[in-house]
């Protein structure tokens, strides 16, 4: 079997399940206490992977927030932040998206053969342009990342690249943050899409924890049977 990283999935969602409503205004589904608590787990993490969606739409930093957090990384001589990855199909990311601007750390980009040259035009000089063939193929970016010493990878969304992880069953981890109310918005984005999900009635997922922090709730998954 192909080595790949231990790859984790971190999410907040509401009650129904939604991780952003329509409006144009950042939907605030956590709190101080959590939004540390995902900051020490970006730390403990090789990288971290969002899809080019989240990006367009959140302008993420995904940076290491904690000073002593990113002190410690150095002082085990790793970057003060993990390495950031994303993946499009079309190409067209912005070169001063924070995704790329931000810190002082490697970016990978994947991305087909038919938008590799748009790519690199657009964003060789600010990321790592990799070309995966005529598809970007899940597990093909996974062998990638470990040959580039990713053992751990956090994958924080948006919901398209969480559906793609689950239904190929190549998820170890799942962290889910329940926000205390609803969106109610059948536009909103939601955790997951449509698709064939390798866990159902007949194989359920581990619970390895749950907690309140705050006035949210973190249930933390395993996925078992994976690679």
């Amino acid at each position: 079997m192909t080595e790949r990283p231990y790859v984790l999935l971190s999410c907040a969602a509401s009650i129904d399940g939604y991780i952003d409503d329509t409006t144009n205004q950042r939907l605030l589904l956590s709190n101080d206490e959590d939004f540390d608590r995902v900051d020490e787990v970006r730390a403990s993490c090789d990288a971290i992977l969002v899809g080019a969606n989240t990006i367009r739409r959140d302008n993420p930093r995904l940076l290491v927030r904690s000073q002593a957090r990113r002190d410690e990384r150095v002082a085990r001589g790793l970057p003060e932040s993990p390495l950031k990855v994303t993946f499009t199909t079309r190409g067209d990311l912005d070169p001063d998206a924070k995704f790329f601007t931000a810190g002082d750390v490697d970016k990978i980009v994947y991305c087909p053969s038919a938008a590799a040259d748009k790519c690199r035009d657009r964003l060789g000089e600010v990321a790592t342009v990799v070309d995966t063939g005529d598809s970007v193929d899940l597990s093909t970016v996974l062998a990638d990342l470990a040959d580039r010493g990713v053992r751990r990878l956090m994958v924080e969304g948006g919901g398209t690249i969480h559906t793609q992880f689950l239904t190929a069953d190549l998820a170890d981890e799942l962290q889910l943050v329940i926000a205390p109310f609803f969106v109610g918005d059948p536009e909103a984005p939601r955790f997951v899409g449509l698709g064939q999900f390798p866990h159902h009635p007949g194989n359920r997922m581990t619970v390895a924890e749950v907690r309140q922090i705050g006035d949210v709730i973190l249930a933390r998954y395993l996925l078992t049977g994976q690679g």
